[in-house]
């Protein structure tokens, strides 16, 4: 049997993009990530982050730290009754890595990789999953992998996604795309524009 995914964007979306975090002293959790998290556990979703972390390609930090960091905010979410299923990333930069890392990949948004691995990973129904991005590259992957729908976390008006200010406005459309039949979804996005 297949479940729905919401899949977050890190930088941005979980955490202030202060730019290549990736030490606990620096990660500051946005205001409302618990629970929009909290409530996509309580409504059956699988909840997977989907990150690029070219700061690993630039020798920055290393794959160590980084799975290190993720256990810890993994544990933060736990805490906060919460609870993220998995984590991908990408370690790759096409043109600014050292390397192995120096590689022009598909799993780097706005590729579908990373999406389609969780897919398999964890038998996801694209259709019924949503995409939680601050960037257009987060949207085009997600539209690319088949998630059917994007929330765009930003001021920029992103056609292929229902934009959010921030994730107070984001917790209520995931909970109307989350609950509604297809229908009254349209109807949501075309009140939006």
């Amino acid at each position: 049997m297949t479940k729905p995914a919401l899949f977050l964007d890190r930088d941005g979306v979980i955490n202030v993009d202060y730019g290549y975090v990736h030490k606990k002293e620096n990660f500051e959790f946005i205001d409302g990530i618990f629970e929009l998290v909290r409530y996509a556990n309580r409504l059956g979703f699988l909840v997977i982050i989907v990150t690029n972390q070219a700061g690993i390609a630039r020798g920055y930090y290393t794959e160590e730290i980084f799975s290190k960091l993720m256990l810890w905010v993994k544990s933060e979410f736990k805490k906060n009754e919460a609870e993220i299923d998995a984590v991908y990333y990408c370690p790759h930069h096409p043109s600014h890595g050292h390397d192995s890392y120096l590689v022009k990949c598909t799993c780097r948004k706005p590729g579908p990789g990373m999406f389609l691995t969780a897919r398999d990973d964890h038998k996801i129904n694209m259709k019924r999953s949503i995409m939680l991005g601050d960037s257009t590259s987060d949207i085009f992957a997600a539209e690319s992998s088949g998630v059917g729908h994007s929330i765009y976390l930003g001021n920029d008006n992103v056609s292929c996604a229902i934009n959010a200010r921030d994730l107070i406005e984001a917790l209520a459309i995931f909970s109307v795309l989350a609950s509604q039949k297809n229908d009254q979804i349209k109807q949501y996005e075309f009140s939006k524009n």
